[in-house]
């Protein structure tokens, strides 16, 4: 398949196919005028590229774990399990962070001046 027609039934753009391929996340074949083909199989890659984008893996953690998931014959569950329980992990935290910067923000919002020091008596 030439690259629009990947990007097309992909649902992704061509520039995205350029993206990957720049960050070696799949690999076309080139043909003697330079034009990208891809096979079939592309298309379930590009699919797991973008679901995995979708749950919040960044396109670096995406081709750390790709040799692990695609290549394998059948990845272990457990495997699976233990990449998204660190996903979870890291958004657990960065929620306790936010609800933390929402509490200071909410804290100083109701004082006489919000970015200086805890009260009106540190006003000059």
């Amino acid at each position: 398949m030439k690259i629009g027609e990947v990007a097309v039934r992909a649902g992704v753009s061509v520039d995205a196919l350029r993206f990957y391929e720049e960050k070696g996340l799949i690999k076309p074949q080139r043909s003697a005028n330079g034009y990208r083909h891809y096979p079939e199989e592309t298309l379930q890659l590009v699919r797991y590229i973008k679901l995995a984008q979708q749950l919040g893996f960044s396109l670096k953690e995406i081709g750390e774990n790709l040799p692990l998931l695609w290549n394998s014959e059948q990845v272990s569950s457990d495997v699976l399990r233990g990449l998204f329980a660190e996903k979870i992990a890291l958004l657990d935290e960065r929620i306790a962070q936010m609800h933390a910067l929402r509490s200071l923000l909410a804290e100083r919002a109701g004082q006489v001046c919000p970015l200086q020091g805890t009260g009106a008596a540190d006003v000059p």
